[in-house]
């Protein structure tokens, strides 16, 4: 080999190991992750999805936050007080924050967020009736803002942690518009949003404004990836470095412990699973039938042969954590005869039919319901199972009451505060009561939202859980934990129990 070879050959190896040290380094300071759903719109008063904070949270801030551990802290805010009355919260706003476009936080920020969420453009959205008793927004100086409620909130400091109380630019939104903030979104948060394929992807980048602790990472990528084994698939071959709920199938877990690179990460959180009943038509419209359905569905065998320890049985719909959650209510039992009787009471013949409806990419889900309909078989009652892409089930078919006899209901009950999810389920005209009018129960659920009293506001919460339980209006299944499963070079992730992902301390070897 003559001298000018060697030296080329030289200069080659030199120059691919910097490339490849250029790439690791790259590497090292990229996340990637698998979500299994793209929201459709990142505008925070547009969505009620779990995957849609999982990422938003890092790009949007509110007036305050809340830590894994379920503590509210500052956060666009520095301090707050609340009146004796609980009529008026009053913020003293953080100063030196700045919009990922250069624009200033300010009162008129806040002002602007709550009055769209609270306006014509909050009617397009399921976010305002969380937040209708806010009655106006008043800017005592620029940093100091003040919020005038119609009646007490109890929750309220909580639902200001996320998604319509995030903060919004309002320049910004003047000069683009609605519909293209949907897709290009600026908030205040630790990563801005620099590109966006619908369906396919999402990237973040470290916002060097942020006011707080600035990010450990440069770039985060989010994948939307629907099918699970897709997922798995790619976090096995380094492709993505997390997959986060719900999919991380429970019949995965041994594959993905037995990968020495790979870790399962399984935290207590508030998300449940139920089925929820049609009650307006066909045979689930009698109480009787609905309880008849419940007490043919051995649950608990459901949950240990299924759900592999990852779960618990639920009485009602919130887990063990949720403010209202009463542990002296007993789940209706399992019961076949019993069930068989309540159907002949009620004059369904063997060889009644109904439908449940899935989202067709939770595969554990998947599994439960076969289950349930084998279940439901041995009483006479054939069920056929129909899945539905997540979006088409919660955007269409839910809201606009085209179920079947039952659906799969799947709610993160991210207050951990029951009234966020009862009134949202079984209030006349909320978007998933589509069947549902019961004066007495939606006369329950507006008592409690103005009390201020906590036991007794808790009493009110078990009444109305008891309630729901004797009609039957749904069948409770299990309260799953979060499960993420992650490459071991992630490094300082702790799970969040609602999976609004904060990814601020994370590292990537």
């Amino acid at each position: 080999m003559t001298r000018w070879n060697r030296a080329l050959r030289g200069a080659l190896l030199t120059s691919a190991l910097a490339l490849v040290s250029a790439a690791q380094a790259q590497t090292a300071n990229t996340l990637t992750i698998s979500s299994p759903q793209d929201p459709g719109s990142w505008d925070p008063i547009d969505t009620f999805l779990v995957n849609w904070s999982a990422v938003a949270n890092n790009v949007f801030d509110g007036l305050v936050a809340r830590t894994p551990d379920l503590k509210i802290i500052p956060a666009l805010a520095t301090e707050w007080t609340i009146s004796d009355d609980g009529l008026t919260y009053r913020f003293t706003l953080r100063e030196g924050v700045t919009f990922h476009n250069g624009e200033p936080f300010n009162a008129d920020a806040v002002k602007f967020s709550f009055e769209r969420l609270l306006g014509e453009e909050g009617d397009k959205g399921p976010q305002k009736s969380n937040y209708n008793v806010i009655q106006s927004v008043n800017v005592i100086d620029p940093k100091t803002v003040e919020l005038k409620l119609s009646r007490p909130d109890p929750v309220l400091l909580t639902k200001l942690t996320g998604y319509g109380a995030m903060i919004v630019p309002p320049a910004y939104i003047a000069e683009k518009g609605d519909d293209y903030f949907n897709t290009h979104p600026v908030g205040t948060g630790p990563f801005s949003m620099t590109s966006y394929t619908a369906r396919d992807a999402v990237q973040l980048k470290a916002y060097e404004g942020f006011w707080g602790d600035k990010p450990k990472l440069e770039n985060v990528t989010f994948r939307f990836i629907t099918e699970p084994s897709t997922a798995l698939a790619e976090l096995q071959s380094g492709r993505v470095d997390m997959v986060i709920p719900p999919s991380v199938p429970i019949g995965s877990l041994p594959t993905i412990e037995a990968d020495p690179k790979l870790g399962i990460v399984s935290t207590a959180g508030a998300t449940v699973y139920s089925l929820r009943f049609n009650t307006r038509d066909g045979i689930t419209a009698d109480p009787k039938v609905r309880k008849a359905l419940v007490m043919a569905v051995d649950r608990a065998t459901i949950n240990e042969a299924i759900l592999a320890g990852q779960a618990k049985p639920i009485a009602s719909f919130q887990s063990e954590q949720t403010f209202g959650n009463d542990p002296s209510l007993e789940a209706i039992p399992f019961d076949t005869a019993g069930a068989q009787k309540l159907l002949d009471e009620a004059g369904v013949k063997p060889g009644a039919t109904l439908q449940i409806d899935v989202r067709g990419n939770d595969s554990t889900f998947n599994e439960v319901a076969q289950a349930v309909a084998s279940y439901l078989s041995t009483i006479g009652i054939t069920a056929t199972i129909k899945p539905y892409e997540t979006n088409v089930l919660l955007n269409d078919i839910i809201p606009a009451g085209r179920t079947g006899a039952m659906w799969q209901q799947t709610w993160g009950a991210w207050t951990f505060d029951y009234d966020n999810t009862a009134y949202l389920m079984y209030h006349k005209g909320e978007r998933w009561n589509p069947y549902g009018n019961d004066p007495k129960l939606d006369a329950l659920l507006e008592s409690q939202r103005g009390m201020t009293n906590r036991e007794e506001r808790e009493k009110v919460l078990h009444e109305i859980a008891r309630y729901v339980a004797d009609q039957a209006l749904e069948m409770p299944l299990y309260n799953l934990n979060q499960i993420y499963a992650i490459n071991k070079r992630v490094k300082n992730f702790i799970a969040p129990p609602d999976s609004r992902l904060r990814l601020t301390d994370v590292t990537v070897e």
